[in-house]
């Protein structure tokens, strides 16, 4: 794992060697172990090395090929790359190989068979550079899944690109004025989806996608975000993997017996498993206690002949520590498993260091326990595997469960129905709800604790009554947290901003609402929240994260899998449960679905309260000029007087607010 950082000048640049330097320097934390750097007089990479294979300087970055034709400056994972060293061999390849680096593995089958072939033969996790002497064009390209990040885009006449967004600013002609339409996005979702970054003109480069540049290129940025199959100038982005086709090609061989799902299911996340656990330093894996990440242990320990290293962050709160469940999973497995009780002031003491870690505006709140457990296991270990990928392939969320049974139960009623339903469900006061829900616990559960969130749910379904219209703006409304026309946001885009969430659906789902979902999932929120989140966490720490279920076997099986054998009598992810019963008894995994979070609500109204007010008075939203003070100061004084559970939006602002005061 690695960062890696670049210029490509539309003239010669006698600056580019102190240009790179400066970017470089401030990747350090993604590469602890190394750096380098290689230009010439119109391009540059950086290149920060934290070490994982091949520990030599033959595993050195940038590399050049043996035939001299290509440069690369190469950040994550090949796991089959000693197939693909065997592949080119028997096509005749003649290689010298200079040491067991998965960067030489890739660079020479670029080499050999040309960029798009070898990342379609490639399995694993990276963002890539490719400097092409013969063509004088630059070519920057993505994982499948999105699990390593790429930013791209202009800084006055240059074209720069890097791992992460600190790089990027560090050039003199970075221009850091704010998008407009990425703060929209970012107040519907929490995060900035790609294409677009928080600063105009600078980009993120999509999942599974290539992007080709050649000399003489226009210092003009295109007045929208270069999109798939679009050609502006002499840039030209192309996808060498689509989630649509891949979808689309598993649903021609799907796989209906049960016994042969579970059965294939085993082995392939098995041997994706085996794959991740390659490594030439101390590995280990995070263990929340959930189904996922159980999984993953199960299948690490059934290939280890040690005991796996596990990490596990508890809370004081015990309704937001799962460490007990955790120490459960660990004790029957026998793992060396690590738990960590956190404090509260430990926990909060993250939070001013946020807007560095993450770039830009990012208000998944689980940043904080994914910062804390990545630096627990980077005491003990440089490699950890995790369960990401596994909500979204294996039908997860809540929202795949009761998402369609809501709509099930409203769509057949004529929209001005439901609208009218809405208005007289939000006409009653939130107060008025919990009044309604209180008294009911009273006489007819006095034994069941009092929550205070039936008015908050009842106006969320009320809203969505008034606003869905199609399984589209349902999973809209599940998703988003502020709605732009609320008026919120000051001089708001007059229309929706372009995101992946327009693009086409794969042909043959129209009817199933949950896998559509799980697609919008896969598309967005996957790569550009959770992806992103454990990134930028555990690279703080120079820890690197792999994630077997993004796998790319694995995820030609899971779309081979029919959604009855994902969500099945109202559970989710059924299969993935079967596959874990053969490990672990039952017993110990059934419990309620845990996000991992912290009450941030709570803190908020408490210890944060001070931080918080400072932060959404008037005088500072009037600074910024983006956000309407009066809506803000409303949501914050129900907030804090208990009547309104307003988190997420409160959240959201605060996230921002803390990253522009550092801008």
């Amino acid at each position: 794992m690695c960062g890696i950082t670049g210029v490509f000048s539309s003239r010669q640049n006698k600056y580019i060697p102190d240009q790179i330097l400066r970017m470089n320097s401030n990747l350090s934390h993604r590469g602890p172990d190394d750096d380098g750097i290689w230009y010439s007089e119109t391009i540059g990479f950086g290149h920060r090395r934290l070490s994982i294979l091949e520990l030599s300087d033959s595993g050195a970055q940038p590399m050049h090929s043996l035939c001299g034709r290509y440069v690369i400056a190469f950040n994550g994972e090949i796991y089959n790359h000693l197939d693909l060293r065997n592949q080119l061999l028997e096509e005749g390849a003649s290689i010298y190989w200079k040491g067991q680096s998965d960067t030489e593995s890739l660079i020479e089958a670029i080499a050999f068979w040309g960029l798009d072939k070898a990342l379609k033969l490639a399995n694993g996790m990276f963002a890539i550079s490719l400097w092409d002497k013969a063509e004088n064009q630059l070519s920057l390209a993505r994982d499948r899944m999105g699990e390593k990040p790429l930013y791209w885009g202009w800084a006055g006449s240059d074209i720069i690109f890097g791992s992460e967004l600190k790089a990027l600013k560090e050039h003199p002609n970075f221009n850091n004025s704010i998008c407009r339409d990425a703060l929209s996005q970012f107040l519907t979702f929490m995060y900035v989806p790609a294409p677009r970054s928080i600063y105009s003109n600078i980009f993120k480069l999509e999942p599974g996608t290539i992007l080709t540049i050649d000399m003489g290129f226009s210092s003009s940025p295109p007045a929208n975000p270069i999109r798939p199959d679009d050609k502006y100038d002499n840039f030209y982005l192309r996808r060498y993997w689509s989630l649509n086709e891949e979808i689309e090609t598993a649903r021609l061989n799907v796989i209906n017996d049960e016994v042969e799902a579970i059965s294939l299911l085993s082995d392939t996340l098995g041997q994706a498993v085996k794959r991740q656990m390659i490594s030439d330093v101390p590995l280990g894996a995070f263990l929340s206690g959930g189904i996922d990440s159980s999984a993953i242990v199960s299948l690490m320990q059934l290939h280890s002949d040690r005991p796996v290293k596990t990490f596990t962050i508890g809370f004081e709160d015990s309704f937001y520590d799962e460490s007990l469940f955790a120490d459960a999973v660990s004790k029957h497995f026998g793992t060396d498993h690590t738990n960590l009780l956190v404090t509260e002031k430990e926990a909060m003491s993250i939070i001013p260091i946020l807007p560095y870690l993450y770039d830009e505006p990012f208000a998944d709140s689980s940043q904080i326990p994914s910062y804390l457990v990545s630096s627990l296991a980077r005491e003990k270990v440089t490699v950890a595997l995790t369960g990401d990928g596994g909500d979204e392939l294996f039908g997860g969320y809540d929202r795949y469960l009761w998402g369609e049974k809501i709509w099930d139960r409203f769509a057949g009623y004529p929209y001005i129905m439901r609208r009218a339903l809405g208005n007289l469900i939000n006409n009653i006061p939130v107060n008025i709800w919990n009044k309604t829900d209180s008294l009911h616990k009273a006489f007819f559960a006095p034994n069941k604790p009092y929550n205070s969130s039936l008015g908050d749910k009842a106006h969320k379904l009320g809203s969505r009554l008034k606003s869905v219209k199609s399984n589209d703006d349902l999973y809209r409304s599940l998703v988003s947290v502020w709605d732009i026309s609320s008026g919120i946001l000051k001089n708001a885009p007059s229309k929706q901003s372009l995101s992946l969430l327009e693009d086409s659906m794969p042909k043959g789902i129209q009817n199933e609402l949950p896998f559509q979902m799980m697609v919008q999932d896969m598309r967005t929120y996957l790569p550009d929240d959770i992806l992103c989140k454990v990134d930028r966490a555990s690279m703080g720490v120079s820890l690197e994260t792999r994630a077997p279920f993004l796998d790319s076997e694995v995820l030609k099986l899971a779309f081979r899998l029919p959604m009855r054998f994902k969500i099945k009598n109202r559970q989710s992810k059924w299969i993935l449960r079967q596959l874990l019963y053969q490990h672990i008894p039952q017993s110990i995994m059934e419990r309620p679905k845990a996000g991992f979070g912290i009450p941030i609500g709570q803190w908020l109204r408490g210890p944060l309260n001070d931080w918080a007010s400072d932060l959404l008075s008037q005088d500072n939203i009037a600074k910024g000029g983006f956000f309407d003070p009066l809506i803000i100061n409303k949501i914050w004084s129900e907030h804090l007087s208990g009547s309104r559970d307003w988190t997420s939006k409160i959240w959201t602002i605060l996230m921002f607010q803390a990253w522009y005061g550092e801008q």
